[in-house]
């Protein structure tokens, strides 16, 4: 297998080299994080062939599936630019190791080496640059269709738990997706409702506050819809996650996103006591 490649630049003693931030193992030249229930394990991906399992599924659910439009250098693939920056975090079948959730993350060491993150090319992240050097942006998280139960997201969201604590970094942030056709509510009106919902229960401070580089115009859709976020997102706002300002378009994947932020020291307390159980473990 082809091991990722470390960074080509000199980084300070405290930057550490993208796959240097994981505990060793001995599963996948090192990197079993768990094993979780309902027979599934999670790693971080060590070798360039476990990236590509997780881009394929990527675009078997975005492209396929959802019919987003892929601007990729590798057919069957999702695969752009900020992925050879990040940590890409898996969940396999144990029985048969297919890959069957994703996130991946980019480390404000990665994000100052890429030029920036993804939310960038979204949002005018202007008010987040005081929080950046301990930043991580989360992205591109998937789950195979088969296996959309609570124990894959939970799993995921454990690692990464592990990982920030461990790393100590604290603040998380990404684009939460809304399909324009949602819940059987189509044209914008789903997001722009769920919009109005969240900014009156989850809005960040004014301080936090950012804007969208390509606008919903939430303003000629209806926002009295009775219509529920869709699960990922009703999961980040149960951690106490704040949404930042009004969903972006993006027109290539026809979803609105929200820009998300969630502080370890913001989540409720018995989700604090998970967090805190991860840091022992890790220590």
């Amino acid at each position: 297998m082809k091991d990722l490649p470390n960074p080509t630049y000199p980084l300070s003693p405290a930057a550490m080299p993208r796959g240097s931030l994981h505990q060793s193992g001995n599963h996948f030249d090192g990197a079993v994080v768990s094993k979780g229930a309902r027979g599934i394990q999670v790693a971080w991906a060590q070798h360039l062939d476990e990236v590509r399992q997780a881009q394929r599924l990527r675009f078997n659910v975005f492209a396929t599936e959802m019919g987003a439009r892929l601007s990729t250098t590798l057919p069957g693939y999702d695969i752009d630019l900020f992925d050879d920056y990040c940590e890409h975090l898996l969940v396999r079948d144990e029985l048969t190791q297919e890959v069957i959730g994703t996130y991946r993350v980019l480390t404000p060491v990665q994000a100052k080496r890429v030029g920036s993150t993804y939310s960038d090319t979204e949002f005018d992240l202007t008010r987040l640059r005081s929080l950046r050097s301990r930043m991580v942006e989360l992205g591109r998280s998937c789950v195979h269709h088969e296996h959309r139960h609570g124990g894959v997201i939970m799993a995921l969201w454990g690692a990464l738990a592990e990982f920030m604590i461990r790393n100590q970094l604290d603040v998380m942030i990404g684009c939460a997706s809304i399909p324009m056709q949602h819940n059987g509510v189509s044209g914008g009106h789903a997001a722009a409702s769920i919009w109005h919902q969240v900014r009156q229960t989850h809005l960040a401070p004014i301080e936090h506050h950012v804007l969208p580089r390509l606008p919903l115009p939430v303003e000629r859709y209806s926002t009295l819809i009775e219509v529920e976020p869709p699960a990922l997102i009703k999961g980040y706002l149960r951690l106490g996650t704040k949404v930042l300002g009004p969903p972006a378009w993006d027109p290539d994947f026809n979803t609105a996103d929200l820009p998300m932020l969630m502080r370890i020291a913001d989540l409720p307390p018995r989700y604090r006591k998970h967090f805190q159980s991860q840091q022992l473990q890790a220590s």
